[in-house]
């Protein structure tokens, strides 16, 4: 029974949940706009998760990529509040996010403090930065250009419901793009592999002479970025940005991977099945959305959800029975 639980306990709860939603919301959930709309939702989600993937191949966390989506996101808004071009502010913004990453690398690998120690100080000083940067409030308004506030609303068309056009957000381009970007170098890369050998063992990596200490650099430098760049998306799409606005992307993120994991043979963090655990989490918000649940309902909804499941895959890959854990 737990090996069917371990193999397929994952999909069938993710079934579980659309035919659910499809059932008590038959007009609206299962319709196209719907999920082009799920899809630009959780674009910002999937962008910060994969990155997050990077560094939990090899068994650490980034604790401060929700607190570098908040920064990126206030000082693209603040150099654009100066009339930077807007190319130069998102690159510099994007720099900020690799500076970020590698600080946390530096801190991890060279200095050898533990990752959730090490990126629990920094998501506090990446936080602070963002409301020094943008002085404590939302920048908005003028301050923003038009162009890049359009940028989130807008994408190919692919058709027509009526005489609206639907279309293909651009947000969800971008987070296709970068998941699969990070999907060819985890898994068809020297490089993806060697970072999967460390979180197999990270001495023996070492001793087989792997260069532990850059790798882990590199990675944290990887997820620093993706923080950064969805900090941006986020800032397009609500056309402002403030100190706080990724403050929930980072638990929701490190949640997203966990669920990948239930989906994955050897309970590995695989980037694919990440983004699986991202559609998990942004179909469940879409419709008790829809179904008009309390916002605190939902989170209490969601947590269970995943615990239920990260925790029947944990029992199933360690062989237990229910009979077992109740002895």
């Amino acid at each position: 029974m737990m090996r069917v639980i371990r193999r397929f306990g994952g999909l069938v709860g993710m079934l579980a949940v659309v035919v659910f939603f499809a059932v008590n919301l038959p007009d609206t959930f299962l319709t196209l706009r719907n999920w082009l709309n799920i899809s630009q939702q959780v674009s910002m989600l999937a962008v910060v998760a994969a990155s997050m993937t990077v560094v939990m191949v090899m068994g650490d966390f980034d604790l401060s990529v929700g607190s570098m989506a908040s920064l990126a996101g206030v000082v693209a808004a603040t150099l654009f509040a100066q009339d930077w071009p807007i190319y130069a502010a998102l690159a510099v913004a994007l720099a900020v996010g690799l500076a970020g990453g590698l600080f946390n690398g530096v801190i991890v690998s060279l200095v050898g403090i533990l990752p959730f120690v090490a990126t629990l100080a920094t998501l506090t000083v990446f936080s602070g930065l963002a409301f020094v940067v943008s002085d404590g409030r939302t920048i908005f308004g003028r301050d923003i250009p038009a162009a890049f506030g359009d940028f989130a609303r807008g994408g190919p068309q692919i058709g027509t419901l009526g005489e609206r056009a639907l279309v293909l957000p651009n947000l969800t381009l971008v987070a296709a793009a970068v998941v699969l970007l990070i999907w060819i170098v985890l898994e068809q890369t020297s490089y993806g592999r060697r970072l999967y050998a460390i979180g197999g063992n990270a001495e023996a990596a070492r001793l087989a002479g792997l260069p532990v200490a850059a790798l882990r650099l590199s990675a944290f430098a990887f997820t620093g970025l993706g923080g950064a760049l969805a900090g941006l998306m986020y800032a397009s799409r609500v056309a402002s940005a403030n100190p706080t606005q990724g403050d929930g992307l980072m638990l929701t993120a490190i949640a997203a991977v966990f669920l990948g994991m239930t989906l994955t043979r050897d309970g590995q963090p695989k980037v694919l099945a990440t983004l699986a655990g991202v559609v998990v989490l942004g179909v469940l918000d879409n419709g008790l959305t829809q179904m008009r649940v309390d916002s605190y309902l939902r989170e209490v909804l969601v947590g269970a959800i995943i615990l239920v499941a990260v925790g029947l895959s944990a029992l199933g890959r360690r062989g237990l029975s229910f009979r077992d854990v109740a002895k």
